[in-house]
């Protein structure tokens, strides 16, 4: 039996992935103006009224913006977080008017070893709920979750499909945040987290190490990598005066 060939990609989705890519690469960061319609032609060696289709479904996609009379510039993309804040990822996109999908890589229940029973305040081998998900915003993804949960505090943790609910979402409703931490640093991707990430291997990510608490009894720690191309975060204060 002959095997049924893949269908063909249309020429406007071949040009429509490379060009996602090359953003989601950071190639084309934020703010940047693409090439023009004439010099993408040339690039893709295709007909203009392709790139045309193509560049018009990638700003209905709010991956691109059109501007009239100057051309075609990457969106903000880039996620801004207050570092000051424990936001829902899910809310922080949609607010922006974007679509966010969780890929699910992961869902177990193991013993904690000796690092993450210390952050727990647990014994070591205890057992705990871990989670690794990619969030992506538009398609990109944006950040690489890897947390573990105290299973005192969300019993059903495992059993929820995060495809449609956030941890986070899960832990505001079983265990009301009532203390964080959170320490920021850069890291370079490993093999395993560039693949989730889709950059290259050793790209520069920023890791948000934090740990909330929920009445005295810490609820879940969380390494939250993200592509430095696409994140950044920021931290504001208001001093009251005397």
């Amino acid at each position: 039996m002959t095997p049924t060939a893949a269908p063909r990609r249309l020429p406007s989705e071949e040009v429509k992935a490379s060009i996602r890519q090359r953003i989601a690469e950071g190639g084309w960061q934020a703010g940047m103006r693409l090439p023009s319609e004439r010099e993408l032609v040339q690039q893709f060696g295709c007909a203009r009224m392709t790139v045309h289709h193509a560049l018009r479904e990638l700003e209905d996609e709010g991956l691109i913006e059109r501007r009239q009379g100057s051309g075609s510039y990457v969106a903000q993309l880039h996620p801004i977080s207050n570092v000051l804040q424990v936001r829902d990822i899910h809310d922080e996109i949609a607010e922006r008017g974007h679509v966010h999908v969780t890929r699910v890589l992961g869902v177990e229940r193991e013993r904690a070893n000796a690092d993450i029973a210390a952050a727990m305040r647990l014994r070591k081998g205890a057992t705990v709920f871990h989670v690794r998900l990619v969030h992506l915003e538009q398609g990109v993804a944006i950040q690489l979750e890897d947390r573990h949960v105290n299973p005192a505090l969300a019993p059903d943790f495992v059993a929820i499909d995060f495809t449609q609910v956030t941890p986070s979402h899960v832990l505001f409703q079983h265990a009301p945040l009532t203390e964080a931490e959170q320490v920021v640093e850069a890291v370079l991707a490993d093999a395993e987290q560039a693949k989730a990430l889709d950059v290259p291997e050793g790209s520069a990510l920023l890791m948000v190490s934090r740990r909330t608490v929920s009445q005295g009894a810490v609820a879940s720690v969380a390494r939250l990598y993200h592509p430095g191309t696409r994140y950044r975060l920021i931290g504001q204060f208001r001093v009251t005066p005397p």
